[in-house]
């Protein structure tokens, strides 16, 4: 049997990158992804690549900063497919960089507006369907939160997911009596859009070839490449399906072995 044979999961942030991974690894292993962004044009080419006849996609603009705007994407999943088995959380705000002597803290307030209270305020938003018959949070953290990067700062972010993950755990039980799991997928540098461009920028700062600055990353790898967007959106998978039915409060780092915990 498929791995999310017949389940519906809800997919925020979903864009070029991860969300659209996430999304399109729901659809693969049987499973019905409901999809949900600020940019409805984004949400319509996700869906038409994933799944060009529209039989196992929805979607629908939504920000995760506005709590009728997540409940209107719950609601969404059970009126075109009649149940909520999983929430995979991949909307954020990661493009705030700098330190803390640089920090616009109003900035940092927005930026903790969506990756913390946002993904609780989409959870929450999903907890009547998901307490039916139990299920699946799956917030996407990040490696940063635990071991921060020389290359680039971004305190902010990874403050906020640092939190995020912290929240984890008391979900997990608050919730876990309800048979509902709460896990987080700790990405380290990973091969997709925001690391490409990375990669672009670096190599045209210093003047030096992209293959030279992509070999300086995964040098740090014990694993001799990156991790990609779709190694990332295997493990949510994973972790929104019943084969995971005894993780929870769990972080599972994606990282090719960058740093072992």
């Amino acid at each position: 049997m498929s791995l999310l044979a017949g389940r519906t999961v809800i997919v925020s942030g979903v864009g070029a990158g991860l969300g659209h991974q996430v999304a399109a690894a729901v659809v693969r292993d049987g499973g019905n992804a409901v999809l949900g962004a600020r940019t409805e044009a984004n949400l319509a080419k996700s869906a038409a690549e994933i799944d060009p006849e529209g039989t196992h996609t929805a979607y629908r603009p939504a920000d995760i900063t506005d709590e009728e705007q997540c409940e209107a994407l719950a609601a969404l999943a059970v009126e075109r497919f009649g149940r909520l088995d999983a929430v995979v959380h991949v909307a954020a705000w990661d493009s705030y960089f700098g330190g803390l002597e640089d920090a616009d803290f109003a900035t940092w307030q927005s930026v903790i507006d969506v990756n913390l209270l946002g993904s609780l305020r989409m959870t929450r938003a999903c907890l009547p369907s998901l307490k039916d018959r139990g299920g699946s949070v799956v917030f996407i953290g990040t490696q940063s939160a635990v071991a921060a990067p020389t290359q680039v700062r971004q305190m902010a972010y990874a403050a906020s997911k640092g939190a995020l993950t912290s929240a984890m755990y008391s979900l997990a039980r608050e919730l876990g009596p309800h048979r509902i799991r709460v896990n987080t997928v700790l990405p380290g540098w990973m091969w997709g859009p925001p690391v490409e461009a990375y990669v672009q920028f670096s190599a045209h700062t210093e003047g030096v070839p992209e293959a030279e600055v992509l070999e300086r990353l995964a040098s740090r790898m014990a694993l001799p490449e990156l991790a990609t967007d779709s190694d990332v959106a295997d493990a949510a998978a994973f972790l929104a399906s019943d084969r995971a039915r005894a993780i929870t409060g769990q972080s599972l780092l994606v990282n090719a072995g960058e740093l072992m915990r």
